[in-house]
């Protein structure tokens, strides 16, 4: 009986174990941005976005299973320091979203920072660019489900070459990751090719 004994508490303490690993897994902290900064071509929010562009991309669950597919149609304006994205979405299943990003450059300590507001963020989003890398980060609320839900959305986008970014959008809920976005963003010449985009049937 003893030796059972002994062994459900070594269960129990492996057990234990492993459940703070996982979390502490699911809280490590992305790399910074900083790390990009010598890889090109080098991004700037304003140039790539300047006028029309479009994305498609997926929202997958923690586990990898997609959810959901979507595209959107974005539309650039540049007045002075604040940029104008206006983002139209059309998912699969037939939803229409949208939403208007306003977004500030700021100069801090020598560094280039950028805010912005959305009518469905919570508070303000930050975003910085290290070489062609941006990080930006803000709290949206979403409809899961039939519900409201508030979440954290860490995003990196990567220029990979004059008109393509690739966006890896990571959810989370606590602190817990609960899915990821991936967008690939095209402009110019790959944009024109499917502009105007239909989003009024998938």
């Amino acid at each position: 009986m003893f030796f059972s004994a002994f062994l459900t508490r070594l269960y129990l303490v492996f057990a234990s174990l492993f459940v703070i690993a996982v979390i502490g897994i699911w809280l490590i902290p992305r790399s910074d941005i900083s790390v990009h900064a010598e890889r090109r071509p080098a991004f700037d929010l304003a140039t790539f976005f300047d006028g029309k562009s479009v994305a498609y991309g997926i929202f997958e669950d923690r586990f990898g299973n997609l959810r959901r597919q979507f595209r959107v149609e974005i539309d650039a304006n540049l007045e002075g320091d604040v940029l104008t994205l206006d983002e139209q979405f059309l998912y699969a299943d037939g939803e229409q979203d949208r939403r208007i990003w306003e977004i500030e450059k700021q100069i801090i300590d020598g560094e280039v920072v950028y805010t912005g507001r959305a009518g469905d963020i919570t508070g303000k989003a930050n975003g910085r660019i290290a070489g062609n890398a941006m990080s930006w980060r803000y709290d949206i609320t979403l409809v899961l489900s039939g519900m409201e839900v508030e979440v954290s959305f860490d995003d990196f986008i990567y220029q990979i070459d004059s008109d393509i970014a690739i966006n890896r959008a990571y959810v989370s809920k606590w602190g817990l990751e609960i899915g990821s976005v991936t967008l690939v963003f095209l402009k110019d010449s790959l944009a024109a090719q499917k502009l105007p985009l239909d989003l009024n049937s998938w």
